[in-house]
């Protein structure tokens, strides 16, 4: 089926050429030398695209364009004109132009503006599948020699960058290609876990962590800038950083990305109080165990983050800082910390915990609206997306550019879309995390977990003499026995954190300044 498109010039009859030129590449061209008969067609016929000149005697090209706006909103117009003044295609553009051609006109610059606009999709459909067939060799094989850290970084970067471009592509069946490579890409990394974390916990040359992230990339910014502002947005993923940084990096000059990894159990207890404090768990409830509350005991396990915080800032030299920390838990409370954040200047270093990621990725699992908006990771990154671009917080952060604030912006873990249920047998002390088990005598599937039989040798708290801990790997949930089916049922496909994958483990940290 062609597309029809209509031109609209009282010197129509001069661009016979170009419509025949148009007409043999498949366009139907419809040629009017007045806007009045130009409305009559965009009413009564399928118009798909107008090119419209400026420069015609009566209703001239602008107010033509506003009238076509009236009728039709979405319908693509190319301004064609031999004006160049910069208040004329300001105008256009502030009417809502598609495209903007100056004559003499090429027929083929009329053709690469309809393909442009009328055809964009499908060519950038194309190209992106044909991209990425070329590329998927290349990345099977790095998956095979992945040997460091950095190289697990930039392949999963990488795999995020082709998802991100798959989000606006309709090939189902290669995105299931890319989501297969993805699932091999876990796979992977969950046995490069297993053989090296432990090495990290005990070498120098280990790659930043949980519990050092604030000393190697925060700790230099505060020491030396007059202001700083740590936004950590709570289990934040790096493909939903991705989606969003546009809207922060617009108010500011530079950024530069880093990434950390987040520890064991990859769950906010464990790796932001860890990130707080700049100590392993263990640590923490050996050296201030006023500030650890245990899985098994009652309470609140993140409580104490500022006094973590303030401990760390000492223990780094810098206990002359003015600290300012924030904990926003709903949407009250966020746009409070704006309005207040003129009255904070006063503070050297304003420290911002934001829990709404975590909030929705847990709400998916027991409010069927949220269920219902957030199907896959897709809409879960648009849902994000969304959120912050009327965001209180996106405010703030716009306030701290202008007020001269470096910002960091970092999360604690992330989180994994679980698919595939693991049998556990556990006793009723057992942690009830479904990524993560800790408890004794557990029964368990040896390949779907990496089990740690001695927490002392990975510095994470023991609850009693015989404390195990287990992390599913890939995007594997546990399972009791009992009642087995209705708990699969209830929480397959629902965002889980604690264990090991990419999405979890991988984290983004980027200065703003």
């Amino acid at each position: 089926m062609s597309v029809k498109i209509l031109w609209i010039d009282d010197e129509i009859e001069m661009l016979e050429p170009h419509i025949i030129f148009l007409k043999n590449k498949g366009y139907e061209v419809l040629e009017v030398n007045n806007a009045t008969d130009g409305y009559d067609i965009i009413i009564n016929e399928p118009i798909q695209a107008v090119l419209l000149d400026e420069n015609m005697p009566g209703i001239g090209g602008l107010e033509a364009l506003q009238r076509i706006k009236e009728l039709k909103p979405r319908l693509p117009v190319i301004m064609v004109t031999k004006n160049e003044a910069e208040d004329i295609m300001e105008e256009a553009i502030g009417e809502q132009i598609t495209d903007y051609i100056l004559k003499p006109v090429n027929p083929n610059q009329v053709l690469l503006s309809l393909k442009k606009i009328l055809k964009s999709d499908e060519i950038i459909e194309k190209q992106t599948v044909k991209n990425y067939q070329q590329e998927f060799g290349k990345i099977s094989m790095d998956l095979m020699y992945a040997r460091s850290c950095e190289d697990w970084i930039q392949l999963y970067h990488k795999l995020i960058l082709w998802e991100l471009r798959f989000d606006k592509l309709s090939d189902v069946e290669m995105n299931k290609i890319l989501q297969n490579q993805k699932d091999e890409a876990n796979s992977l990394f969950a046995k490069f876990i297993e053989n090296n974390y432990y090495n990290w916990l005990h070498e120098n040359s280990n790659p930043t962590l949980s519990h050092t992230a604030f000393k190697d990339v925060i700790y230099p910014v505060v020491k030396n800038s007059s202001k700083t502002l740590l936004l950590m947005i709570d289990n934040l993923r790096y493909d939903q950083w991705k989606m969003i940084e546009p809207l922060f990096k617009k108010y500011f000059s530079s950024s530069k990305e880093q990434t950390y990894l987040s520890i064991l159990p990859s769950a906010t207890q464990y790796a932001r109080n860890s990130f707080f404090a700049g100590l392993m768990p263990s640590e923490i409830e050996k050296n201030y165990p006023q500030y650890w509350t245990q899985e098994t005991e009652d309470g609140h396990k993140n409580q104490f983050e500022e006094e973590l915080l303030k401990i760390q800032l000492q223990r780094l030299g810098l206990s002359n800082i003015k600290l300012k920390y924030y904990k926003i838990l709903n949407a009250e409370f966020e746009k409070k910390v704006y309005d207040e954040f003129k009255s904070n200047l006063k503070f050297d270093f304003i420290s911002i915990v934001y829990n709404f990621i975590d909030i929705l990725s847990h709400a998916k699992t027991n409010n069927n609206i949220v269920n219902e908006l957030i199907r896959d990771d897709k809409t879960f990154r648009s849902l994000t997306y969304t959120w912050f671009e009327n965001s209180s917080i996106l405010k703030t952060i716009q306030l701290a550019s202008e007020e001269g604030f470096k910002v960091i912006i970092t999360t604690d873990h992330g989180t994994i879309y679980v698919k595939k249920p693991s049998k556990v047998i556990g006793d009723r002390e057992s942690s009830t995390n479904l990524r993560y088990k800790l408890g004794k005598n557990l029964q368990y599937d040896s390949k779907d977990v990496f089990a740690i039989s001695n927490p002392e040798d990975y510095f994470l708290p023991k609850v009693n003499v015989n404390s195990k801990y287990i992390f599913a790997k890939e995007n594997k949930f546990f399972a009791y026995p009992k009642n087995y089916n209705h708990f699969v049922n209830y929480y397959k496909n629902t965002y889980q954190h604690g264990g090991i994958s990419l999405e979890e483990m991988i984290l983004p940290i980027t200065i703003l300044e």
